[in-house]
């Protein structure tokens, strides 16, 4: 990332085609994507190479409206930068295209948050937020997205995150424009019936719009769902802006793809509105 303000593609040709024509066709074959757009507070997709989750997350980009702007958390898988990482200008780079960042409401959620911070670095190799973008592409040209990259620590801390989001949606009346996106993966390198059983309970947590029983669960059940934090920050300010229910739209493991279910990683896609 020479110019700081490109964030450019870290995983292209690795996760995903890095050739725009091949990029939109493997995508446009994972849905029907004339299907009814329902209009949703926040959404939570998988995070992994597109042959073992891009269908999970297509099913649920192609059923929902992109609107204008997009608030997307992801987890830190590098260890990189702040634990509230939001990076608060310039644009980020795909095959498809730029994505500008929303310079005003990145600046509205820092001046309302104690926790999260500018900061470019958690993002420079983080793969969780730049897969997510090209289906949001596929489908809409006109928004705008602020990124942040979520670090381990406790659940007071993502509640106030999660809390100061959906304050600064408010106080600019961006209710009914913003999306709010939490990426994550379920159980990883288990057995198919093990982390179904595992995914089973976190799913159920948040389509209970439960963030504290999502927390409980995590931890007292050993799931490695590694962006159970983003969900809560999501659920927490979707909860705010006034989301009462959720849906379960694709859950499936990588082993239903390989057709290897000894060791599997679980891909659910939620939609919450």
């Amino acid at each position: 990332m020479v110019n700081s303000k490109l964030r450019v593609p870290a995983v292209a040709g690795q996760f995903y085609p890095a050739k725009d024509k091949e990029l939109r066709e493997q995508i446009r074959s994972f849905a029907d994507w004339q299907k009814q757009k329902d209009d949703v507070v926040g959404c939570m997709l998988p995070h992994a190479g597109y042959v073992y989750s891009g269908q999970v997350a297509a099913e649920v980009v192609s059923g929902i409206k992109i609107k204008e702007n997009i608030v997307i958390l992801g987890p830190n898988h590098t260890g990189y930068g702040e634990m509230f990482s939001l990076m608060n200008e310039g644009s980020w780079q795909t095959p498809l295209g730029n994505i500008e960042v929303n310079n005003a409401l990145a600046k509205a959620i820092l001046n309302g948050s104690r926790l999260i911070k500018e900061d470019t670095l958690a993002h420079v190799y983080e793969h969780s937020i730049e897969v997510e973008l090209p289906f949001l592409q596929f489908q809409a040209k006109d928004f705008k997205i602020t990124p942040i990259i979520v670090g381990p620590t406790g659940l007071e801390d993502y509640k106030e995150v999660g809390q100061a989001i959906a304050k600064a949606i408010l106080d600019n009346n961006l209710k009914s424009s913003t999306l709010i996106i939490a990426s994550s993966d379920m159980t990883h390198y288990e057995a198919q019936n093990t982390a179904k059983e595992k995914d089973t309970k976190a799913i159920e947590a948040v389509l209970n719009l439960d963030e504290d029983a999502l927390w409980r669960n995590i931890h007292k059940l050993d799931i490695s769902m590694c962006g159970y934090a983003p969900t809560i920050i999501m659920l927490v300010a979707a909860k705010i802006l006034g989301a009462k229910k959720a849906s379960l739209i694709k859950y499936q493991t990588s082993g239903d793809v390989t057709k290897d279910f000894s060791s599997v990683v679980g891909y659910a896609g939620i939609t919450v509105y």
